[in-house]
């Protein structure tokens, strides 16, 4: 941590509290400041900048080592969550891994809910879990046998009852990390429907969390999209026509599917995860 008075020779505490908040490395790392301003609009400006906590002078040793002492525990506590976040995160790729129908699809699902999210004003909370979301949506189903994910014919009714229970597992795995309590509606509910038909709890229309009808449509899209075993994949074209008709049956948000479809067709993804490329590469894997 770090210990520092505002008022300094050369680079001064604003400047320099600004400075490490502006570099990712140190943008959890406590700053405890010193000063004898005692105003209140002086610790707000602090507090403001990214200060940890704040001391008024003359300082106490006693009051200095407890506050300290106290930070120096909150950082640890908060690195131990970013170390099972991480563990998580880790976890997610390695299922979507497993499969090579799926490389990218977690990456392309983070970067159009974000996206998607921006475009519809969400706030910023909700598009840092939209971009958590679209890699940890489906780490439930690390309780799913590879039999069933990966079965080339039609699942039987045990199969399938099996099958959608991976919302809830996926929720249950991260619910003890409070980093993630935004992720938790779209991995429970990313597969509710808006006439109700979804699972695990068959929300209907606006009781469906905003950020998991995110990441619906643009899973659905980019499942239309891509080859997997059982379909080759669609043109922009036929993926949105099939999505419309899908919504004038009931089952995507209509005024967030015509957004999503609107942002499809103007948004570029990086080289490499977009779906051309993937149409390539499947094209090539199918004359190979």
């Amino acid at each position: 941590m770090v210990v520092l008075d505002l008022l300094m020779p050369r680079l001064g505490g604003r400047e320099t509290v600004a400075a490490l908040r502006a570099d990712e490395r140190f943008a959890r790392l406590p700053v405890l400041v010193t000063t004898n301003l005692a105003s209140i609009e002086a610790q707000e400006e602090m507090f403001g900048l990214g200060a940890s906590d704040y001391l008024h002078k003359p300082v106490r040793p006693r009051e200095l080592v407890a506050r300290v002492l106290n930070l120096a525990r909150l950082k640890r506590g908060l690195d131990s969550l970013d170390d099972a976040e991480r563990v998580i995160l880790s976890l997610a790729k390695a299922v979507e891994a497993k499969d090579p129908y799926t490389e990218g699809h977690c990456e392309r699902l983070s970067l159009l809910s974000v996206a998607l999210g921006t475009e519809l004003g969400l706030p910023e909370h909700e598009l840092l879990a939209l971009d958590r979301g679209g890699v940890l949506h489906d780490i439930g189903k690390v309780g799913v046998p590879d039999a069933i994910l990966f079965k080339n014919g039609p699942l039987t009714a045990d199969e399938w009852a099996l099958m959608r229970l991976h919302p809830v597992v996926g929720e249950q795995v991260i619910a003890p990390l409070r980093t993630l309590q935004d992720v938790r509606p779209i991995v429970r509910h990313h597969h509710e429907r808006w006439d109700g038909s979804g699972y695990p709890d068959g929300l209907v229309g606006e009781a469906i969390p905003k950020t998991a009808r995110v990441l619906q449509v643009v899973d659905a899209y980019d499942a239309l999209r891509t080859r997997r075993p059982y379909k080759p994949s669609m043109s922009a074209g036929d993926a949105a026509r099939t999505l419309l008709a899908e919504r004038d049956a009931g089952l995507w948000d209509p005024a967030l599917l015509d957004a999503a479809l609107d942002l499809f067709g103007r948004q570029p993804l990086p080289a490499g995860i977009d779906w051309e490329h993937l149409a390539a590469e499947s094209e090539k894997a199918s004359r190979g």
